[in-house]
């Protein structure tokens, strides 16, 4: 245990450092942009009532987690591809899971400020209703690490290239076709299906009945399908980094 612990700290160590030089940056983008969807996205609907402000308030942070972990990561995986980074970690003597442990670790803490300012902006400037369950930490570290698990698996899978256009891919999708700030229904019936399927959905349903206990709920099927993602993301990239 001890061992495990050392490596974990020497990981999280090199991977702090490598990135330092823009933490406080990305940082500071997950915070306006939560801030732009919570404020901005008011401007679209011309008289905004409590459960489009609701909607907004608790699909923000859906959104932080979303853009970090498959839009933000893909991107440093490739670069770390490109830079020689990604077979230097290879060559160190520890389990691959800790490097991925490690390097989530730093994932997560980057997004905590988004959340955070997100929810305080849109409770005092809006009131839309929050009614936070116990169950928002573990709700949000599911959905963390489904997202980041997720970008980890097709960043480590595809090329740096290709990984860079699937992420511009899922953040357009996430903005504009996925029922995070507003409900399913508005959706054509395909895309309801597919949405079933995929996390994002899923990601949104959890944070809502989170944040909003009181006005929305998630059922088992969402907590299995973000718990199987999560799975698929990380074996797959575990699986990759072991690969000779």
């Amino acid at each position: 245990m001890t061992k495990i612990v050392s490596e974990y700290k020497y990981v999280f160590q090199m991977q702090f450092l490598r990135n330092s030089g823009y933490l406080v940056f990305m940082a500071l983008i997950q915070i306006m942009i939560s801030i732009g969807i919570v404020i901005g996205f008011t401007y679209l609907i011309a008289d905004p009532d409590t459960s489009s402000i609701l909607y907004l308030s608790t699909g923000a942070p859906t959104l932080i987690l979303i853009i970090t972990g498959l839009v933000i990561l893909p991107q440093q995986v490739g670069t770390s591809k490109a830079d020689g980074f990604m077979e230097f970690m290879r060559t160190w003597p520890i389990n691959r899971s800790i490097i991925l442990g490690a390097d989530t670790t730093l994932w997560v803490l980057i997004t905590i400020p988004g959340i955070v300012v997100s929810s305080f902006v849109a409770h005092f400037m809006f009131q839309p209703g929050y009614d936070v369950s116990w169950t928002v930490v573990p709700a949000m570290l599911m959905i963390a690490l489904t997202s980041i698990g997720v970008g980890y698996g097709f960043s480590y899978l595809l090329s740096p290239t290709a990984s860079l256009g699937l992420s511009q891919i899922i953040v357009f999708g996430a903005l504009m076709f996925s029922p995070v700030n507003f409900p399913m229904e508005r959706l054509p019936e395909w895309l309801q299906l597919l949405h079933e399927v995929l996390p994002i959905y899923s990601m949104a349903e959890v944070m809502r009945a989170s944040l909003a206990a009181s006005t929305f709920t998630a059922d088992a099927g969402n907590y299995i399908n973000l718990i199987v993602w999560c799975i698929l993301g990380y074996g797959g990239a575990i699986f990759i980094l072991n690969r000779k």
